[in-house]
């Protein structure tokens, strides 16, 4: 028990794989996670989530299976007390799970599912402040007529006399801090931080609100012209957000908030390392961060996120890994393509456990340690519903019907029989972009010229073999992932 090592998962929600300093974003302020990838971990910088929202992510990543392995497609079908599930495992193995945020994962309604997949499910001691300043606030908004009534933009926070705006992300963090100044000494930690940020509203407080050069916001991708070629999805939520006539000095000030919340992630990640540090484990803990998956933030057009469109402003996530000491460690960036199916397998690997059911995770040791590693050769990401799907429309959300709801532009077309929420999946090499749709075209980027995903070449002659390649390939990754049998077999 002794020589396992401890784990700390570090997951924020919904940050963009270019909310990195070391990303090549000039305004990104990471200096802690450029510090660990420079010098103790790697940072995976073509790293993939499994779906673009939150539950069904977090389903993935914590099994190891695909969404469509067992059906987890919608924010309300999570996991049960059949599946498999890492947190479980670990405790199963001896460790002390700590869970400090918020769930997304387990049931609400099944306590003894929580009770069975951690020791502690962290309730700070007082009460936190709303997250986002409590957007929307009636008091501060016009309503659903207003041209910003669904942009989810705050901008900075007002903390009063207080050094920082204590939400339920900072009582977290502190209560995970104060757990390695006085852990068991009886047993390995495995902290599980889900944290809410840099998840919209867009909202933060100094001195991270004002960290970010305004002059240095990347720029946004465009609006494509008539939308041709892309999702009804898209452009659906695009009209309904209603932020076309916002000026690019607005959209820049939002996407500054955003990348302001990215910096004070970095800054609390930075007090959990640095805890460790003082407690004297920070050699024997495996270190993750990673989040669930993207946002927008301004690019087409959009705020948020979708459930069946898969730009790299979502699919793609930051993922970095800082083994114990004595794991062979090559630090630095990895090109390599990765999933956040790989996250449990790696866990595995180093705690030594053999898995008991049958995922599709790689362990990513092997990447730490060699910078030459191929990774994997194409990713996947899925999403949406087939028609007739009622149980998948996500009705049971507040903002489903409702138009006062700030997710009412996405989760109402949700609910429409068109094309808007069609069943879809994405097919991702290092150079192409695959996107296959039941109910409208499909999509094909040559990621080489067009990295923004603009131009949809599915009918261009000229790329016809690569269509066929990665049709191919597609039906192969359904083939081999098609199902999970059990590992215990029955008596006949």
């Amino acid at each position: 028990m002794p020589d396992l090592p401890h784990i700390v998962i570090f997951n924020p929600d919904q940050f963009r794989y270019d909310g990195l300093g070391h990303s090549g974003n000039p305004c990104a302020v990471t200096p802690n996670l450029d510090r660990l990838a420079a010098a103790e971990g790697v940072s995976f910088t073509n790293a993939f989530c499994q779906n673009p929202v939150c539950t069904p992510s977090r389903c993935s990543f914590m099994t190891g299976w695909y969404p469509h392995v067992r059906g987890h497609r919608s924010m309300f079908h999570m996991l049960h007390a059949d599946e498999p599930n890492l947190l479980r495992t670990l405790r199963q193995h001896g460790y002390f799970v700590w869970w400090g945020g918020k769930n997304d994962l387990i049931p609400g309604d099944s306590p003894e599912a929580m009770a069975e997949c951690c020791d502690v499910k962290y309730v700070p001691p007082v009460k936190p402040l709303p997250m986002g300043g409590g957007w929307p606030d009636a008091s501060r908004r016009a309503g659903p007529s207003a041209p910003d009534y669904y942009s989810f933009h705050v901008g900075r926070l007002d903390k009063g006399a207080e050094p920082v705006y204590r939400d339920s992300d900072w009582l977290n963090v502190e209560g995970a801090v104060e757990l390695i100044r006085s852990r068991p000494q009886d047993r390995p930690l495995a902290i599980y931080l889900p944290l809410t940020y840099p998840h919209p509203t867009y909202a933060v407080e100094e001195p991270w609100y004002g960290m970010i050069d305004r002059a240095r916001v990347p720029a946004r991708i465009p609006t494509p012209p008539g939308w041709e070629g892309k999702p009804a999805m898209l452009r659906g939520i695009w009209e309904r957000q209603k932020l076309q006539g916002w000026s690019e000095e607005r959209w820049r000030e939002l996407r500054a908030t955003y990348y302001g919340m990215c910096a004070r992630i970095d800054h609390q990640f930075g007090m959990v390392v640095e805890a460790l540090r003082a407690a004297g484990i920070y050699d024997r803990t495996a270190i993750f961060f990673f989040s669930d998956h993207g946002d927008y933030t301004g690019d087409y057009g959009l705020v948020e996120k979708n459930q069946n469109t898969f730009e790299d402003a979502l699919v793609r996530v930051p993922f970095l890994i800082k083994p114990p000491k004595g794991v062979p460690v090559s630090p630095g960036r990895r090109e390599a393509l990765v999933e956040l199916v790989d996250f449990p397998a790696t866990v595995e690997a180093l705690a030594g456990i053999r898995p008991e059911h049958t995922h599709f995770g790689r362990s990513l040791l092997p990447l730490l340690a060699d910078p030459r590693g191929p990774g994997r050769d194409a990713v996947f990401c899925e999403g949406g519903r087939v028609h007739g799907e009622r149980h998948c429309m996500e009705l049971e959300s507040a903002s489903s019907q409702d138009p006062a709801g700030p997710y009412w532009p996405r989760v109402n077309l949700q609910s429409s029989e068109g094309p808007e929420h069609g069943k879809a999946v994405m097919c991702r090499t290092r150079d192409f972009k695959y996107v296959r749709r039941l109910y409208e075209s499909d999509e094909l980027y040559d990621l080489r010229g067009d990295p923004a995903e603009l131009v949809n070449r599915v009918a261009d002659p000229a790329l016809a073999g690569v269509l066929a390649r990665l049709r191919e390939r597609m039906l192969t990754f359904f083939l081999d992932t098609g199902d999970a049998v059990p590992h215990r077999t029955d008596r006949r």
